[in-house]
């Protein structure tokens, strides 16, 4: 059986880190997978090994070779059925086109921000199924006004196994410059406005002042970058923040971190989160979005309400001075994560939506 997949994003990040696990779990089952991709993005490379490659030439999301080449790929290999995972053009040329072409389509949402009822309704009527990652967004598509009978509800997932091989502590010190006495404080996203850079520059001072020998690295890209290195060198934390840029031994850092933190004020379901909880880290996050579903308060980390920067700071401060806590978050959340996100349980989700996608 075949399955033709649209993902437009550029850089193997969340939605694309999830396309590709997804693509080799379907590959082990004996499906076959079509990706149609940006011929200069990461994922193309990557999913060689368990899919045919549909390269497309395209400067941006609302790119009109997009729609071309989407109805050339689905007419010539022919799907059982059509995946799609993006937004912003692909969303809403790949369920029209697949429904011509007769073929029976599934979209994956997996940002919370709202969109116009109107529009979303329009958009989600070629496919016949939605499926969201969070119940937050779940719930966010039923105000839409897109029919529950519609909405399935599959979480995205890691490996946890592959956080089980963590630097040597000298190996990891050296490599981010920290001394043996150092705190190592976490943040794993892009830096784009909602995942709140500048809230954790703002608290920064007050962990500082309880915690001097703490240290933040700072994960990732994005179009803030510049900005918040101007922020940083404005309030003095240079000496104490490691911007470390996108990392392929992510699952061999994370272990080694002392405090995961993620403030973001807006979240689909946050991978870096559920990455960070397989790692065995504690994390502070904000009450935002899907963020809930996997930073359980008092759990698996704390939760505090977003944009509030002391309650953030008390937060870090909080765990920062209590290793044992920290500890037991870590191997909670280790479990939860296990129980709950495993590329297994998604990849068999995903196969029963295709199945029953054909019989509706």
């Amino acid at each position: 059986m075949r399955i033709l997949h649209v993902e437009t994003g550029r850089h193997l990040y969340g939605g694309a880190y999830q396309v590709l696990q997804l693509l080799r779990g379907l590959a082990d089952l004996g499906m076959e997978n079509i990706l149609v991709a940006p011929h200069d993005s990461a994922i193309v490379s990557e999913a060689a090994g368990y899919a045919q490659i549909h390269p497309v030439r395209m400067r941006g999301d609302l790119d009109p070779r997009l729609p071309l080449e989407i109805r050339r790929a689905i007419r010539s290999n022919r799907p059982h059925w059509v995946h799609v995972h993006s937004r912003r053009g692909a969303d809403w040329w790949g369920g029209a086109i697949a429904n011509a072409l007769g073929i029976p389509a599934v979209i994956t949402r997996r940002v919370d921000n709202p969109e116009r009822a109107a529009v979303a309704r329009i958009k989600y009527r070629w496919y016949r199924r939605v499926v969201a990652i969070s119940s937050a967004i779940k719930e966010i598509l039923k105000k839409e006004g897109i029919p529950s009978h519609k909405l399935v509800l599959i979480p995205s997932a890691v490996d946890t196994e592959a956080f089980g091989y963590p630097y040597p502590r000298e190996d990891f010190l050296r490599r981010f410059q920290l001394q043996p006495n150092h705190l190592a404080v976490g943040m794993i996203a892009q830096f784009i406005p909602r995942k709140g850079h500048h809230l954790l520059l703002q608290a920064a001072p007050m962990i500082m002042e309880a915690f001097p020998n703490a240290r933040f690295l700072l994960f990732g890209k994005g179009p803030l970058l510049p900005s918040v290195r101007r922020e940083c060198e404005n309030r003095g934390l240079d000496p104490f923040v490691r911007f470390v840029g996108y990392r392929q031994d992510l699952p061999r850092i994370l272990p080694c971190l002392d405090l995961v933190v993620h403030p973001a004020s807006m979240e689909g379901l946050g991978v870096s989160l559920i990455q960070a909880a397989a790692a065995g880290r504690a994390i502070v996050a904000c009450r935002a979005g899907g963020i809930p579903e996997v930073v359980r308060d008092r759990f698996n980390g704390l939760l505090v309400e977003p944009g509030d920067v002391g309650g953030l700071a008390g937060a870090v401060n909080a765990l920062l001075g209590d290793p044992g806590e920290r500890r037991r978050m870590g191997e909670t959340g280790r479990r939860w994560v296990h129980e709950h996100f495993s590329p297994g349980s998604m990849v068999s989700k995903y196969l029963t939506l295709y199945k029953e996608t054909v019989s509706s």
